[in-house]
This record gives structure tokens, sequence and C-alpha cells, in this order.
């Protein structure tokens, strides 16, 4: 498994810059994102492959970096935290649970004292 440096300029990134980040989130087994616009890939994909993918969702005025890199690397005002890719086996369901209002009715009559704390999904 190799790790890329993938890195953007757009021209227009409101257009782009969401299709961008979900195409390198998917690309690898594992991403980084310490800068806005610069992201760290580990995968198997090779670099040609990586820029043809990401290469379609550009226009003629944006820039692609893709680059091998090694593991070592020195950062100023920010930080590289690493996330790997879900996979669909271990998503047991994708909906997302709000407390209700305390003022809601339930079935048994039953009330909400406090609602329960949110929790990033795992």
């Amino acid at each position: 498994m190799r790790t890329y440096l993938v890195s953007y300029d757009l021209a227009n990134p409101a257009m782009n810059q969401p299709y961008l980040a979900d195409a390198i989130m998917t690309l690898g087994e594992a991403w980084a994102r310490p800068l806005a616009n610069v992201w760290y890939l580990r995968t198997d994909t090779s670099q040609d492959a990586i820029e043809g993918r990401l290469a379609r969702l550009l226009d003629e005025h944006d820039g692609l970096l893709v680059q091998a890199v090694r593991e070592e690397a020195a950062f100023r005002n920010t930080g590289l935290r690493w996330f790997r890719r879900r996979r669909r086996e271990e998503d047991q369901s994708n909906v997302v649970a709000f407390p209700a209002p305390a003022d809601a009715a339930f079935p048994q009559g039953d009330v909400l004292d406090e609602p329960a704390p949110l929790r990033a999904a795992s």
C-alpha cells in the first residue's frame, strides 16, 4: 500500500470541492486532510488511476497534484489525523437518531426527562 499526496487548486471551489473530497475518500483504505486542499491517501490504486479518477471532476482551469510520498512530514499550525474508509459490512445502519422534544407525545404516555447526549458514529 502506498501513501500519496493529493492537492488541488480549484477555480470555482464551491462547484466541485464536495465531489473531489468524496472521490478522494473512496479511492483508498485511509485518508487524512491536514489542509483545506491537501490530502494524504493510503491506497493500492496506482498514481495514474488516482489522477484519472479525480481529473474527471476538474475543469480546464483547475490544478491537480498526485505524488507518492514517504511517511515523514513536517507540520505547522495543522495536524494529521488518519480516517479509515467505512465498509458496507461494518455499517449496520446509517440512521442518525435525534432526541425528541420534551413535550412530544409518546404512545404510552412516556415522558422524556432529558434528551440523550448525541455521540459521533464510530
